[in-house]
């Protein structure tokens, strides 16, 4: 006898989860389980089955959500041959993650459909990974993997890609909304996040698409400015005007704010921007407008939605720190203020 042989699998329930009995056929040979015992033991009416090209179940029975999550992870994360690159070796990034809506399924959403209805789960991989859809596993490429969040642990795609994920499949323009409008109602991520996923896979020429993004855009707003509210009562911060337009006396208009300390000559704008990271942000209005108000001596903050949400007592150290602030800088001029 070779000792160098493994033993026969008699213990392999150590090598997995009590609740998640799925392995590969790798895995399962390196611990001397050899491959015409796989292909008997998944036979019809054997003690095992094949979920998946090179994953199996290792009980009779349905699998459950959690064993059809980890098969897909299994499949799509099996070390196979790779497109090659001019570019060099790729930076150590995950092999595979859920994505779509079986991440949404995970991540809490309401308005995602149960993982157990699902036929296929999306399954997002590096676009140099040759690898096909097959089964209940949907592969789908990316150009630039994401650094994934452990839920129930299971590596999942972040909110904004799943929901860009998902979109793409999706024709139902209110279940489009829904899910859109949840992931920011919801707390899950910010507008701007969402636009820049959908701007990147191509989504916002579809009609359906731009309506509901329309929505998300105006719900992420109101839930910045209850925020926004919420945090200058909190911290006890002096009442601003609110929602107010900028003039100069006969002159022209400078732009509307959010909130206004005209004593302090200090305005606060939410920012909500959906723009690229390559766009020269120097261009947008909104800075064209600070540039013009910080030249009339009017001190400007911006106020990122993100940070409302996350850090308020952040935000408002940085209100407080211009208003007080106010007392060593030259009067700024003269501008008259109207209701927005």
């Amino acid at each position: 006898m070779n000792h160098d042989t493994p033993l026969s699998p008699l213990p392999l329930r150590h090598l997995f989860d009590a609740r998640c009995r799925v392995l590969t056929s790798r895995r399962l040979r390196e611990h001397g389980v050899a491959t015409a015992e796989i292909t008997e033991r998944c036979r019809p009416g054997g003690p095992w089955q094949q979920l998946l090209p090179g994953v199996h179940l290792l009980h009779p029975g349905p699998p459950t959500e959690e064993e059809r999550l980890h098969a897909v992870l299994l499949y799509a994360a099996q070390r196979g041959p790779t497109v090659p690159s001019q570019a060099g070796p790729a930076p150590e990034t995950p092999e595979a993650m859920i994505t779509g809506l079986a991440a949404l399924a995970l991540h809490g959403f309401s308005a995602a459909p149960p993982l157990s209805s699902l036929d296929r789960i999306e399954v997002l991989v590096g676009r140099t990974r040759r690898l096909r859809s097959t089964g209940f596993a949907l592969i789908v490429r990316a150009q630039e993997m994401p650094v994934p969040e452990e839920v129930r642990g299971v590596l999942t795609a972040p909110v904004p890609r799943a929901l860009a994920d998902a979109v793409g499949r999706l024709t139902d323009a209110s279940a489009v909304r829904r899910l859109l409008t949840e992931a920011v109602r919801g707390g899950h991520c910010e507008a701007a996040a969402v636009v820049r996923e959908l701007t990147r896979a191509r989504l916002l020429t579809r009609p359906h698409v731009v309506d509901a993004v329309d929505t998300l855009l105006a719900e992420g707003r109101a839930l910045a400015e209850q925020r926004l509210y919420a945090m200058v009562h909190t911290h006890g911060l002096p009442d601003p005007l609110w929602n107010v337009d900028l003039r100069l006396p006969g002159g022209p208009h400078l732009g509307g704010v959010d909130a206004f300390w005209p004593e302090h000559a200090v305005a606060l704008e939410i920012d909500t921007r959906a723009s690229r990271p390559e766009e020269d942000p120097l261009r947008s209005p909104y800075d064209r407008k600070r540039e013009h108000l910080e030249r009339l001596g009017i001190t400007v903050v911006r106020c990122a939605p993100r940070t409302l949400r996350e850090a308020p007592e952040q935000q408002a150290a940085v209100i407080r720190t211009a208003l007080m602030a106010a007392t060593d800088r030259e009067p700024s001029a003269y501008v008259v203020v109207l209701p927005r």
